[in-house]
C-alpha cells in the first residue's frame, strides 16, 4: 500500500514507541514504572478510558524539553513516510506540559522546529493542530489559543479538543475556539467517540471545520444528517475505535453507514503505539469497510487545515493513486 496517503488524526505523545519513551525518560531523569520495552506494552493494554488517561499523562509527563518535541515529530514523521504519507496534522497536548512546568516556548519551539525537520529529512509535510483537553481550566485553553495563534505562521493550523468526553462540556471553551478562529485557526474537536451522537450535537453548536472521530453520529440520523449538510470531514480511527471499545468489533464498526450516508472519511492511526497500529493497516481495515484509498485521500486534501498552496501540491497527487 505505497499510495499518497493523508493522515488527519495522530497524536504525537501517543505514537513515540516504548523504546524511545524509555530513553527519554532515562535522559530527562524521570523514571516510569516499568523498564522494559514488555513492560511498557504491557503498561499501554487498554482496559478502561480512565487507565487510558492515566497511563498517557503518566508516559507524556516524561516530555520535558524541545529536544524531546522536535524528536517525537521527525520520528513520527520518519515512520508515517515509510507507510506513503504526504500530509500530516499531527496533535500535541501542550495544556498539560505546561501545567507541570514546562515553558511555553519549549513546547512550541521544539514542535515548530521539528516539522521543518520532519519536512527536511523525510519529504512529509506536517501541520500541528494542539489539543485542550476537557476538564482543562477556561483559563489554560484561551493560553493554549493564544501561544498556538502566536505560532500560525510556523505550521500551527488548528485547535482541537480532547479527553475523556464524560469529563466536562465542550462549551467551556468557546471563548478559546473564538481567540483560535480569529486567529485563522481551524476548529478540529474530539466528538462521539465514547460518549455517543449527542456529543456529536454540542460540538456542532461550536461550528467545527472538522469532526476527529464523530462516528457515533449514526446513533441519530438528524446529527448525521447536519453533519453531511455541513459537508464535514471526519477523521475515522478504526483500530483506535475497537481498542478502546468505543466499538465492539471491527465487523460493527459504523464506517460503512458513514460512507452510505455521504460522510467523507479520512483514515488515521489516532495513537498508533499505544494500539500497535500504523497507517498501512488502518488503510486496510479502512478497505475492507469500504473506504479506498481514493475517497480517503480526497476526504483528507478536503479536510485538511492547510493553506491553498499546499492544498494544490496536495491534489496534484491524487493521480498517484491508482
Amino acid at each position: 500500500m505505497s499510495f499518497p496517503k493523508i493522515e488527519l488524526h495522530v497524536h504525537l505523545e501517543g505514537a513515540i514507541p516504548p523504546a524511545t519513551l524509555l530513553e527519554i525518560a532515562r535522559r530527562n531523569d524521570l523514571p516510569l514504572p516499568v523498564d522494559t520495552v514488555e513492560g511498557m506494552r504491557e503498561l499501554y493494554e487498554f482496559t478502561d478510558f480512565k487507565k487510558f488517561v492515566e497511563v498517557w499523562i503518566l508516559t507524556t509527563n516524561c516530555l520535558r524539553t524541545a529536544t524531546d518535541f522536535r524528536q517525537i515529530v521527525v520520528d513520527y514523521a520518519g515512520v508515517a513516510a515509510s507507510h506513503g504519507a504526504v500530509y500530516l496534522e499531527a496533535i500535541f497536548s501542550p495544556g498539560e506540559r505546561a501545567q507541570r512546568g514546562v515553558a511555553w516556548e519549549d513546547l512550541y519551539e521544539g514542535y515548530t522546529e521539528g516539522i521543518v525537520e520532519a519536512q527536511e529529512r523525510h519529504g512529509v509535510i506536517v501541520r500541528l493542530t494542539p489539543d485542550l483537553y476537557r476538564g482543562m481550566p477556561a483559563d489554560l485553553a484561551e493560553d493554549v489559543a493564544r501561544w498556538s495563534v502566536r505560532y500560525a505562521d510556523r505550521g500551527i493550523v488548528g485547535l482541537g479538543l480532547g479527553g475523556n468526553e464524560q469529563a466536562g462540556p465542550a462549551v467551556t471553551y468557546a471563548k478559546a475556539f473564538e481567540l483560535a478562529r480569529d486567529g485563522g485557526l481551524a476548529i478540529v474537536p474530539h466528538a462521539g467517540e465514547s460518549a455517543g451522537a449527542e456529543s456529536v450535537r454540542e460540538i456542532l453548536t461550536l461550528a467545527p471545520d472538522r469532526l476527529r472521530h464523530g462516528i457515533r453520529a449514526v446513533e441519530d440520523a438528524g446529527v448525521l444528517a447536519e453533519i453531511v449538510d455541513r459537508g464535514l470531514v471526519l477523521d475515522v480511527c478504526p483500530t483506535s475505535n475497537v481498542r478502546t471499545r468505543s466499538v465492539p468489533s471491527l465487523a460493527e464498526h459504523p464506517l460503512p453507514v458513514l460512507l452510505a450516508a455521504g460522510v467523507p472519511c479520512t483514515v488515521n492511526t489516532d495513537d498508533p503505539a499505544m494500539f500497535n497500529t500504523d497507517l498501512t493497516q488502518e488503510h486496510r481495515v479502512a478497505a475492507d469497510l469500504g473506504l479506498g484509498a481514493r475517497a480517503a485521500y480526497l476526504a483528507g486534501v478536503a479536510g485538511a487545515a492547510c493553506d491553498d498552496a499546499t492544498r494544490s501540491l496536495l491534489t496534484s497527487k491524487i493521480s498517484d493513486i491508482g
